[in-house]
């Protein structure tokens, strides 16, 4: 045995592939990107290879469901069986098991409580909570139906469901609501796309951010909050805090099928 011989078998070899396989799904994740038909052309050019290349894969998958091809324009799309997958791979996926370890790793990072809000019959309703290594004593455990008015997690809520299924929960306090001003204000700085905050309106001296989480239709499906001492948060939404919760929402709205942008 040589020398090249023994570090070769000392490389670390992961499981072997089909390198055509490979190759060929780079056409798929252009499609998936795009998220629309392209030419054969842009198709190749998106994917690296020319058009000569692609065609034979195209021809395959179609085959099999996972491209069609327009019969006017000549473009290529996702497949029914493209499709298909999508659905079921959507159905896989719990938001709340995805976020659970998700919010753990956050409170760890910034030091913060983070938690996560869900609406119930009785208004956004605290499911998962992680404590920083320092927790908040505030009323935030399993359970726990936030303020609309006064919480950040409320806010969120109010800002980005819609009407009927605030009214389900509310009925006649939402037009009370309605006529609050800085709280109308506030929604609207959401729906505008910051995050919601709350500074010490519920507890004095502790301040909150919350961030939505959607599904592949738009859908507010959680809310991810962070709860800290108002020393400790800057509620700016260019601050470090609001950074790291948007992109950890946007993050997770993606994996549940989410298409747009922060």
């Amino acid at each position: 045995m040589s020398l090249h011989d023994t570090a070769d078998d000392a490389e670390p070899r992961g499981p072997r592939g089909i390198q055509s396989i490979e190759v060929g799904g780079q056409l798929l994740l252009a499609l998936a990107h795009h998220g629309r038909p392209l030419p054969l052309k842009d198709l190749a050019r998106e994917a690296g290879m020319v058009p000569a290349k692609a065609h034979p894969y195209l021809v395959s998958f179609q085959k099999v469901g996972l491209v069609a091809q327009d019969a006017g324009s000549g473009h290529y799309g996702l497949g029914p069986l493209a499709l298909q997958m999508g659905l079921i791979g959507l159905q896989q996926y719990d938001p709340l098991r995805l976020a659970t370890p998700l919010i753990e790793e956050l409170a760890e990072a910034l030091g913060l409580t983070v938690a996560l809000a869900m609406w119930g019959n009785r208004g956004p309703t605290i499911v998962r909570v992680a404590e920083a290594a320092t927790p908040v004593h505030v009323t935030m455990r399993h359970g726990t139906v936030m303020s609309l008015r006064d919480t950040a997690s409320g806010r969120l809520f109010a800002a980005l469901l819609p009407p009927e299924r605030l009214r389900e929960a509310l009925g006649a306090g939402l037009d009370e609501l309605a006529t609050d001003a800085p709280f109308q204000q506030a929604l609207s700085e959401i729906r505008a796309g910051q995050p919601a905050r709350a500074e010490g309106d519920a507890v004095p001296g502790i301040h909150a951010l919350a961030v939505p989480v959607f599904d592949s239709l738009g859908r507010l499906v959680l809310g991810l909050t962070v709860v800290g001492p108002g020393a400790a948060i800057d509620l700016g939404p260019q601050g470090a805090v609001a950074r790291r919760m948007q992109q950890a929402a946007q993050a997770l709205s993606q994996q549940l099928g989410w298409r747009g942008s922060a």
